[in-house]
């Protein structure tokens, strides 16, 4: 008997886009699809445990040891940089971190440039990066509205097929890195089990080819 693999799985639909994932590399568990209150699903037979988290929360239930791996996006790494190992890209919730502005605007480089954002450490560091000066306005609600009231100039977000902008009269004007859905395990965690780990990075690679 294998050790059993404890999974955090994001809520919604990338989460049970993972889930097909890893029920094709071999590590189904039925009952995870059925409409019930349960939070925890076993297999015991393939040796694993899944439960469903917040997205934003994979990482943190991962890197406490919680949860031996899962599944987190490339934003949440970059902005929160939780001690985890980042294991495999597994292609999928493709989009990208991106500054975006108003049509037309033009900007001043004498003026502190004021951004607009959720991911302050991703913003900051980037435009550390060019040595440009800003003033972070951290957002937790809806990013597109700050520069339309004039709260930003510009915001930093995920842009995924850029309707929304376009609806509000926003555009892309460059991206900052591409995001997508990284299978991540806890540290010490991947030493005690690194061969059911193994064996599971194996079965989605499979999959990717």
């Amino acid at each position: 008997m294998s050790q059993m693999l404890n999974v955090a799985l994001p809520k919604g639909r990338l989460g049970e886009k993972v889930y097909g994932l890893f029920a094709q590399a071999g590590f189904e568990c039925p009952a995870l699809l059925e409409n019930s209150r349960k939070l925890i699903f076993e297999n015991e037979a393939a040796g694993v445990r899944y439960f469903w988290v917040k997205p934003s929360d994979v990482a943190i239930y991962v890197a406490r040891g919680a949860a031996d791996i899962g599944v987190a996006g490339k934003d949440i790494l970059l902005e929160y940089q939780p001690e985890v190992y980042e294991l495999l890209d597994l292609g999928i919730g493709k989009c990208r971190m991106a500054v975006a502005a108003p049509e037309g605007f033009e900007e001043n480089p004498a003026r502190t440039l004021r951004v607009a954002t959720k991911f302050s450490r991703i913003a900051r560091d980037y435009y550390g990066s060019k040595g440009r000066e800003i003033d972070i306005i951290h957002l937790n609600g809806s990013i597109e509205i700050a520069p339309i009231l004039g709260l930003s100039d510009v915001i930093v977000d995920i842009v995924e097929t850029g309707t929304t902008l376009r609806e509000n009269h926003l555009e892309v004007r460059e991206t900052i890195v591409p995001i997508s859905a990284r299978l991540i395990a806890n540290k010490s965690g991947f030493k005690f089990k690194r061969t059911a780990i193994e064996r599971l990075m194996a079965g989605l690679e499979a999959q990717a080819k």
